[in-house]
């Protein structure tokens, strides 16, 4: 055992903690409370999740609804979509500013997000070709801390310079991560580099599409299906993790690049935004190991084994199935289930979305069986969010940095809000459950290990 082993050893020794105890304080983990509900931290009008309502103190589910600054995600999809618009740019003016632009103020905002699309002069160079990470996550965490040093007033909190900040962060993002991406593949891959420069005319799904593809060309329903995307991901409540992340840090009164890195950090995670990555590498796990995609029997076989801890990873989770929140229905993965269907006939996956659409609709039947309850769950967005950008022909390693770049718009109205209406260090307690120790002098300490070397059994 090396030096290493030695000490990881002793470091995962003395850091567990009596899972008994979190009953006995009534802790409440993850933030979460007893019945399943999030422990209440703080007040939004940006966003809101519902999926229960409480009826005689029981929670009964209800189909779930997402709202943006209160209206019916539905209906604002069902507005762009009517009209032969690109939402997502309309999506980031509701989230930031409160209400609806109309015709000339969304057209001005657009205007201001493709003006702030390119990068600061010699940005990609030396902080991107020059220092690639084998993460694209990574990447565009650090080189949104590198924007810091490219500001002529970063430390600013005021809300006209944060709106600032945040109108470039969001018309950047896209670039960010396609030029973060090619240079993983051209260093590590060996890949040809591709960097071109994004269009100021173009919607963000369209700039993504036009600097990520070899040949720059994609379809308009290809463009549409990406943009619906976004809108989708744009907000999802004040508490889910990487936007409670940015609520807490930008409490502390920092600056807006460090809470920004700070929620690509968190939302990388597998069990936030790199999720659909995982319900890939399940998919695909299934495609390889069923014969029959369209026998329930055989399907419904494979995935009792997977929740056995006998297939795939072994973590006995269907990834893509249930949700913290969501019960009978994710309003998310209705809407682009619809848009996957049609993006499948145009791409001859038909089959493909026929397995997912099977999985999603027996997996609750499969969870009574194996686990014996009758738990409400339902699909996420994760489990077709990944099966569309494959459809896409996005690599794997933007899957995230595609839900990032959605998602920017509703941390930068996060962290506003934060700065105008919370005013307080966000600041939970842990208690301590050690109790005191007396500190050992070092000779006492060299003593005990004596002692104990010398009451080893010798060899032979």
């Amino acid at each position: 055992m090396d030096l290493v082993d030695k000490l990881s050893v002793l470091a995962e020794n003395n850091n567990k903690i009596d899972i008994e105890l979190y009953s006995k304080y009534n802790v409440k983990r993850g933030l979460r409370n007893n019945d399943g509900t999030g422990v209440l931290v703080g007040l939004t009008e940006i966003g809101d999740v519902h999926s229960y309502i409480m009826d005689e103190r029981e929670k009964v589910p209800v189909e779930g609804e997402l709202r943006y600054r209160g209206i019916d995600i539905n209906e604002i999809t069902q507005g762009f979509i009517k009209d032969n618009r690109f939402g997502f740019e309309e999506c980031c003016y509701l989230l930031l500013f409160g209400e609806l632009p109309d015709s000339n103020s969304l057209a001005e905002f657009k205007d201001l997000l493709g003006i702030n699309r390119f990068l600061p002069d010699n940005f990609t160079e030396d902080m991107i070709l020059k220092a690639p990470s084998k993460d694209v996550m990574n990447k565009m965490a650090l080189s949104v801390l590198a924007m810091y040093s490219y500001d002529p007033n970063p430390d600013d909190t005021s809300i006209k310079n944060v709106l600032r900040q945040s109108i470039e962060l969001i018309a950047r993002f896209p670039t960010m991560a396609a030029y973060s991406y090619q240079a993983k593949v051209h260093n590590y891959d060996g890949k040809s580099l591709y960097i071109r420069s994004p269009h100021a005319e173009l919607s963000t799904a369209e700039n993504i599409l036009h600097i990520i593809k070899p040949n720059s060309k994609y379809t308009e329903l290809e463009a549409r299906v990406l943009d619906l995307a976004l809108v989708l991901h744009a907000e999802h409540g004040g508490g889910n993790n990487s936007a409670f992340i940015t609520h807490a840090i930008t409490s502390t009164g920092t600056d807006t690049y460090s809470a920004i890195a700070a929620a690509l950090g968190a939302l990388k995670g597998p069990q936030h935004g790199g999720a659909n990555l995982k319900v890939m590498s399940m998919m695909e796990d299934i495609k390889s190991n069923i014969k029959d995609w369209e026998d329930e029997t055989e399907v419904a076989g494979y995935l009792e084994k997977i929740l056995n801890k006998q297939a795939f990873d072994r973590t006995g989770l269907i990834y893509g199935i249930g949700h913290a929140v969501y019960t009978l229905s994710d309003p998310r993965t209705t809407l682009l289930k619809q848009k996957a269907q049609c993006l499948a006939r145009e791409k001859g996956m038909e089959k493909e979305f026929n397995l997912y659409a099977l999985i999603e609709r027996i997996a609750h039947d499969v969870f009574v069986k194996v686990r014996h309850n009758d738990n409400v769950i339902c699909a996420n967005v994760d489990f077709y969010s990944g099966f569309v950008y494959s459809m896409l022909n996005i690599p794997i390693e933007l899957f995230t940095p595609i839900f990032a770049i959605g998602r920017i718009p509703g941390w930068c109205a996060h962290r506003i809000e934060e700065i105008i209406s919370g005013g307080k260090l966000i600041r939970p307690a842990y208690k301590n459950v050690i109790g005191k120790k007396e500190y050992i002098k070092m000779p006492a300490r060299d003593m005990a290990i004596q002692n104990k070397s010398n009451d080893l059994p010798l060899e032979g």
